[in-house]
C-alpha cells in the first residue's frame, strides 16, 4: 500500500507497519467531522491490505488529541445530525466508527500517546489494542465537564479495561490523570519517554508473528467481553481449526523446528 496523506490524518506504511498520525497540531489535534471521516477512511483502506502487520496511531505536535473541536463541529448542525445516524450494517455512527474501526482491523493497533488525551482522543486510544504513553501525558474523559457522556465507543472500552466502577468514576468526575496514574488504572499498557519509538519497536516485534494468529487472537479477545463462556469456547475451536489449515501456521511451525525466523505470506482471508 503506498503512502497516503490527507489534510487532517496522515498514513504511511513501511515493512508492513502503518503509522497513522492525527495532523492538526495547531489545534492539539482536536477532532472535526472531517477528521472523523478521514480516520474511518484510513482504517477501511488499511483493512484491505493483507500484507499489513500492525498499526501505530499517534499525534503530530504537542498532543495526541485534545478531544472534539466543539467550535468547529457546532458550525455544522446538519452535519452533526447526519453523523449521529448509525450505519444499519455496522451498528455505529460516524463518531463511534472513527474509534471502533480500529477494533475491526485484523491487526494489532498501538496508540502512542503524549500530551493531551482528552474526550474523543481517549476513546481513540482505548480503541487500540495497546497504549504506550509518556508518564506526564494527560488523560481525561472530558465530556463530563460539558455535561455530556463519552459517545464514541468509550463506555464499552473503558469498562473493559478498568472495570465498571472506575469507568463510572472517570466518566462522572471528568478528572484528569497523568500517564503514570493512567497506567496504574489500566488505561495505559506501557510507559515510555518516547512512546512512538516504543510503539514502533513493539509493532516490529508483533510483525514477526503469524498474521493469522494475531488476527485470530484479536477477534477472540474482542468478542469474549460480551460472549458467554460456551460461545467463546466455540469460537476458540473454530479459530484454531482455521489456523491449522493456513500456510502461515505451517511456516511458523517449520521455522520453530529449524530455529530460524519465519517469513510469512499475506494474512489469510477470514
Amino acid at each position: 500500500m503506498p503512502d497516503s496523506a490527507t489534510d487532517l490524518v496522515t498514513c504511511s506504511v513501511s515493512d508492513g507497519i502503518a503509522h497513522v498520525r492525527l495532523n492538526r497540531a495547531d489545534k492539539l489535534n482536536a477532532l472535526t467531522l472531517q477528521t472523523l471521516d478521514e480516520l474511518i477512511g484510513t482504517a477501511r483502506e488499511l483493512r484491505r491490505d493483507r500484507t499489513l502487520r500492525a498499526v501505530v496511531i499517534s499525534g503530530h505536535g504537542d498532543s495526541f488529541c485534545a478531544g472534539l473541536d466543539f467550535a468547529s463541529v457546532l458550525k455544522k448542525p446538519t452535519g452533526i445530525l447526519r453523523a449521529f445516524v448509525p450505519n444499519p450494517f455496522l451498528g455505529t455512527n460516524k463518531f463511534q466508527e472513527a474509534c471502533w474501526a480500529w477494533r475491526r482491523l485484523p491487526v494489532p493497533v498501538i496508540a502512542a500517546v503524549h500530551g493531551h488525551c482528552y474526550g474523543g482522543g481517549i476513546q481513540i486510544a482505548l480503541a487500540a489494542d495497546f497504549r504506550f504513553a509518556t508518564p506526564d501525558s494527560q488523560w481525561s474523559v472530558l465530556e463530563g465537564r460539558w455535561g455530556l457522556i463519552p459517545d464514541m465507543s468509550g463506555v464499552r472500552s473503558l469498562s473493559e479495561l478498568v472495570g465498571v466502577d472506575t469507568a463510572k468514576r472517570l466518566t462522572m468526575t471528568a478528572q484528569t490523570v497523568n500517564g503514570k496514574e493512567a497506567h496504574d488504572l489500566g488505561l495505559v499498557t506501557e510507559l515510555a519517554a518516547d512512546p512512538v519509538t516504543a510503539a514502533e519497536d513493539f509493532a516490529r516485534e508483533l510483525a514477526g508473528k503469524s498474521p493469522d494468529a494475531l488476527a485470530a487472537a484479536k477477534r477472540l479477545f474482542n468478542r469474549s467481553a460480551t460472549d458467554s463462556a460456551r460461545r467463546t469456547f466455540a469460537r476458540e475451536r473454530a479459530e484454531q481449526i482455521f489456523l491449522l489449515a493456513t500456510s502461515n501456521t505451517a511456516k511458523a511451525r517449520k521455522a520453530a523446528f529449524k530455529k530460524v525466523a519465519p517469513v510469512f505470506g499475506p494474512r489469510a482471508r477470514r
